[in-house]
């Protein structure tokens, strides 16, 4: 038995089990990845996919992702890689894939007009030593890493990760501490302490999924880019208006298919209230 510290769950996993997130193991009474290596999906996308609109435009670049997830998002849009039943079965059939190998598919894309490697998918900082490790060999490529998360994880992690990651895309998937805890089994505070820091040190873009009924009202919006305006970078200057969040609209699927889509024109009004205390708004999936 020994204690996991990536996340707030600090999960107790006995020798030869798995935390919640299904993708951490023990062994010999170490906490280990169990997912490391196993890269269950592979694609070059435009970095815009991610979403980031303000870092490398026009760029594309390899997504990677594993399996594995510390949250149970109902909507999840990446359940089949990322932390349902053929998730799991799927992790068991793929080949292990060493950093070197990644950081050289990163390389040969190159003329294909690839930056480096996004890790993505599934929650990647639930196999954080995977990231780090391939992240510093495609810097020696002299290419480039982002980190799409929920930021739902230790400062320790960030702290590790921080050196090697170049850009991230950050859920923050509401700002209601209930919403998180009931909807989605995670914890606001953690996620606000990782976006706090993860400004100081790399490019930070945010993204909301509106969910009808859920986290869709104006006044929530108006807290959360409230609280988003008045980030400070690492020099200590307040420059949270200059951070792009991206206003994404739900559509029914995986767990939660009995809400209807969010109605364009509410992503319209949302965006409107964001921009009064952000210069980069996006709408998603209108």
């Amino acid at each position: 038995m020994a204690g996991c510290e990536v996340c707030f769950r600090h999960c107790e996993i006995p020798e030869g089990g798995t935390g919640f997130c299904g993708a951490r193991t023990c062994e010999g009474g170490v906490v280990k990845a169990a997912n490391y290596g196993l890269v269950t999906s592979l694609a070059l996308d435009p970095v815009e996919k991610k979403p980031l609109s303000r870092f490398r435009p026009g760029s594309m670049i390899i997504s990677a992702g594993s399996y594995g997830c510390n949250l149970r998002c109902p909507f999840c849009q990446n359940n089949s890689i990322s932390w349902s039943d053929e998730a799991f079965a799927l992790a068991g059939r793929v080949p292990y894939m060493p950093p070197e190998k990644l950081a050289a598919i990163a390389e040969a894309a190159v003329p294909d007009g690839n930056i480096g490697v996004a890790f993505t998918y599934n929650e990647p900082l639930v196999g954080y030593e995977y990231v780090r490790d391939t992240a510093k060999l495609v810097h020696e490529a002299g290419l480039v890493n982002v980190l799409v998360t929920n930021g739902t994880a230790e400062l320790s992690v960030l702290e590790e990760l921080a050196p090697h990651i170049d850009a991230m895309n950050i859920d923050l998937k509401g700002f209601s501490g209930s919403y998180y805890r009931d909807l989605l089994g995670g914890d606001l505070s953690i996620v606000k302490d990782f976006i706090r820091e993860a400004v100081k040190v790399c490019h930070v873009e945010l993204t909301t999924l509106i969910i009808p009924g859920e986290n869709d009202s104006e006044d929530e919006m108006r807290e959360m880019t409230a609280w988003i305006a008045g980030l400070m970078d690492g020099e200590g200057r307040v420059t949270g208006a200059e951070i792009p969040l991206h206003i994404s609209r739900f559509f029914p699927q995986f767990r939660m298919t009995d809400r209807r889509a969010t109605d364009v024109r509410h992503i319209y009004r949302l965006a409107d209230i964001a921009r009064e205390k952000l210069r980069y708004v996006y709408t998603g999936n209108c």
